[in-house]
């Protein structure tokens, strides 16, 4: 192991681990859309290695549309619906599936090389093994998700769906951090506690909020109380409480809006207040400081999409754009909070 010493530091090793964090991304994005065009339940089994090729015949095809009508969506919600609709959805999933296998091999490939050609650096070789096996994991977690609407449901269980996007999250925050490392190489010096602490915490609302926004997604919360500010004209929606906690807090439309919008409120505030703040610190490094405030800039303009999207029904494109804002605002963060990290 001694021999992989040369250096704590490979702006390749950097340049492949953001290139994966974007594949990440784009597989947030396409799942996004896979969602809501109501594509993710057309692939009723788990290949991981066959599913790989598509339908390549009509007899396959009919064979997996088949497969579909048997499902409650199919029976409940798409009844009628013709062999060529029916590819519309397939592709959007396959599309998302097919990502997911690039996205190991784009990474197993270069690790395997780097390793070989010695130049990863030692203290993140472990680091690397873990980030296979959370892509590894998120594959399961997937299927999971997809599984929880193929028997009773005619959509995938909301809270399925946030701990399926959470955990792509968390993978596409550690290979930005990893990233970072790699570009930097170890820290040389103390950083500053306080300013470390409040990026941290900006990274960990703008975190949560992303999963109360699939919790929205998940139970179609998007598509009523379109108002704003109020909801139906009330600050505090009647139909929070449906019976039972969890219930309400997973499964309720009216209380998974208010968390969201709550929650962006919280985030809105901190990461505005943090940015004029930081703007004003002379203390902190340039970088730092223009972090904070791109940070502050970033949540502002998703907080007004946010609001755009909700008030014009959730449309495809601005929700998938208001999805794809999310991801940029937590890659920022995360830059910002490892960035603090360092003086």
């Amino acid at each position: 192991m001694t021999s992989f010493l040369r250096t704590d530091r490979s702006r390749p090793v950097a340049i492949w681990l953001f290139a994966v964090a974007f594949l990440v991304l784009c597989m947030v994005i396409v799942g996004g859309a896979t969602r809501l065009t109501g594509s993710g339940l057309s692939i009723t089994q788990w290949k991981p290695i066959s599913g790989v090729i598509p339908p390549m015949s009509t007899a396959a095809w009919q064979a997996e549309f088949a497969n579909y009508q048997r499902i409650p969506q199919y029976q409940l919600v798409n009844r009628g619906m013709t062999l060529a609709a029916f590819k519309g959805i397939y592709w959007w999933e396959w599309a998302h599936r097919l990502l997911g296998r690039l996205l190991g091999v784009v990474f197993a490939v270069p690790f395997v090389v780097f390793l070989a050609m010695r130049i990863l650096p030692t203290r993140l070789i472990w680091r690397c093994v873990l980030l296979f096996a959370l892509g590894g994991l998120q594959g399961l977690v997937g299927w999971w998700m997809v599984s929880s609407g193929l028997e009773t449901r005619v959509s995938v269980a909301p809270e399925r769906l946030a701990t399926h996007l959470g955990l792509a999250l968390i993978l596409y925050c550690a290979l930005i951090w990893t990233a970072w490392e790699a570009w930097e190489g170890a820290p040389r010096s103390s950083h500053q506690p306080r300013w470390a602490l409040a990026a941290a915490g900006v990274a960990a609302m703008a975190f949560f909020q992303s999963l109360l926004g699939a919790l929205v997604a998940g139970n179609q919360a998007g598509l009523i109380y379109n108002d704003w500010p109020l909801m139906a004209g009330k600050v505090f929606p009647k139909a929070y409480w449906i019976g039972g906690f969890w219930r309400s807090l997973l499964h309720s439309q009216a209380a998974v809006q208010f968390n969201h919008r709550l929650g962006a409120y919280i985030l809105l505030i901190a990461a505005v207040g943090l940015a004029i703040a930081a703007f004003r610190a002379r203390e902190l490094a340039q970088q730092t400081r223009a972090l904070f405030v791109a940070t502050g800039v970033l949540v502002l303009l998703q907080a007004s999409l946010g609001v755009a999207t909700l008030m014009a029904r959730a449309p495809l494109s601005l929700s998938a754009l208001h999805q794809t804002g999310a991801a940029i605002v937590l890659a920022c963060a995360v830059t910002l909070a490892w960035r603090s990290q360092r003086a």
